[in-house]
């Protein structure tokens, strides 16, 4: 049996493809059971890169270049929001210590 190079790369898309899906969900689980919100806000933060993954290996499987378009607004999205959710994250700390000093 000899393998071209197409069924060789659509076999290995397929398989990426599986992986990630596993990957995100055992994420999402750990977004859902994280002892502290730091640990969701991690997690959070691979389902988004794990996303991206996902996006740019279906643009791989599918020989559809716009899908590296969406992948990529995707990861900017996603950078801002988990800045934006750790500083929150942050200054809720702070003002907590601060109202536990008084």
């Amino acid at each position: 049996m000899i393998i071209d190079g197409q069924t060789a790369l659509q076999a290995a898309s397929r398989l990426a493809l599986v992986l990630l899906i596993v990957s995100a969900a055992i994420a999402f689980i750990r977004l859902v059971r994280g002892p502290q919100a730091a640990d969701r806000v991690v997690a959070l933060d691979l389902i988004a890169v794990l996303i991206v993954a996902f996006l740019a290996a279906y643009a791989i499987h599918s020989g559809d270049a716009s899908f590296l378009d969406v992948a990529i607004a995707y990861a900017l999205v996603a950078f801002l929001g988990t800045v934006a959710l750790s500083r929150f994250l942050l200054r809720s700390r702070r003002r907590r210590t601060t109202e536990e000093k008084r």
